[in-house]
């Protein structure tokens, strides 16, 4: 194996692609599809421990939704014979999709976390095979009143601190950003300046739509958040909340990103409305700020500029740890977008895909 070696996995609505490069991204092998005819909302890329793990959260129409993982690189896939996400018989519900895989702190290599729909959050100590639910979220007196986006009610943004145990982040639709500091047995919204336009109060505690938060490790307490039409900044952890969207076509979105070396550089993909969930004019274009937010600048070099009238979701748009990070993005239409350059220019790397729901990229390092 070379000493580096990108990986990137692509779930979609039937099935999952894998692609590997080991020449500086210039080149890709695909394989696929992995886990052909189910949906992948969920996939992750865990390079903590000596031989990288896959994570991929997929979702049969016949035998339901589980988590599938394998530690070569997709050559074979290993699920338990019992379903390693299932919610306890006392809850009088069961699992629909899991949202969200991701790993725990690097001290803790054998902790990864699931989001799951209905809304919860469950948490694995041997790697990701099997998981137990975090009660103290799914008992929070709040529970009741959150509600169901236009894909479903369900956690699919998880932040767990990269230094401190107890602290951990979620966010769903609808419901808002949730935090412990207590290792998952008390949980408080975490919502100020957030605006929830659709309901009586546009401030509210919680109940707003949240598409996905961003942070880089190294700035732990920097939060972007993509919100249902609203950009916003953290500085303080997630406690309050400050509006970043002016510079920008469009304040709605999905997806939103760091870069892994410089915590002031985030990326984001506008949509024109929640009405209208297609770029502005038609051009594919990826936001970057490099000031956090308070500038931003369209990357267009090698994107389509007319035509593209279609989607990148929450999950589908992700950062490589290069020395030069790459960027990546697919769409709703099966294209798939690399970057080598931090966005600065673009190459389609694969096209005529499902409907791309998930991007992930990882460096493995020998």
């Amino acid at each position: 194996m070379p000493e580096e070696q990108v990986v990137l996995a692509v779930g979609t609505r039937k099935g999952l692609w894998l692609a590997t490069s080991e020449n500086d991204r210039a080149d890709w092998t695909w394989s696929g599809p992995h886990h052909a005819m189910t949906e992948v909302y969920a996939v992750a890329v865990d390079t903590r421990r000596d031989l990288p793990r896959l994570l991929a959260g997929v979702a049969s129409e016949h035998f339901g939704p589980s988590v599938a993982t394998s530690d070569d690189l997709g050559a074979s896939w290993q699920e338990p014979d019992h379903p390693p996400v299932a919610f306890p018989e006392d809850t009088g519900t069961s699992l629909e999709r899991v949202w969200q895989l991701t790993a725990g702190p690097a001290d803790q290599p054998e902790v990864v976390y699931a989001g799951t729909q209905p809304s919860a959050l469950f948490r694995s100590t041997d790697g990701g095979r099997t998981y137990d639910m975090v009660r103290g979220l799914w008992d929070h007196p709040h529970r009741e009143q959150w509600g169901a986006g236009y894909g479903g009610q369900a956690v699919h943004t998880i932040l767990p601190h990269p230094t401190d145990r107890a602290q951990v982040t979620v966010a769903m639709s609808t419901g808002g950003v949730y935090r412990t500091e207590d290792g998952g047995t008390s949980w408080s919204p975490s919502n100020s300046g957030i605006k929830a336009y659709f309901l009586p109060d546009p401030y509210p505690e919680f109940g707003q739509c949240v598409h996905k938060i961003a942070r880089n490790p190294a700035e732990p307490d920097r939060l972007f958040l993509q919100n249902h039409h609203g950009v916003y900044r953290s500085e303080d952890g997630g406690a309050h909340w400050t509006s970043i969207a002016d510079g920008l076509p469009s304040d709605f979105g999905f997806p939103i990103a760091v870069h892994p070396h410089r915590p002031e550089v985030v990326y984001g993909f506008p949509l024109t409305a929640d009405a209208n969930r297609f770029p502005p004019e038609g051009a594919c274009r990826v936001y970057r700020s490099e000031d956090s937010g308070d500038s931003w600048t369209a990357l267009t070099k090698g994107l389509p500029q007319q035509n593209f009238w279609t989607t990148v979701l929450r999950d589908a748009l992700c950062v490589d740890d290069a020395g030069v990070p790459g960027v990546y993005f697919g769409s709703r239409s099966g294209e798939v977008y690399a970057s080598r350059d931090e966005g600065g220019s673009w190459q389609r790397i694969i096209e005529h895909l499902p409907d791309v729901l998930s991007v992930r990229a990882a460096v493995i390092r020998r």
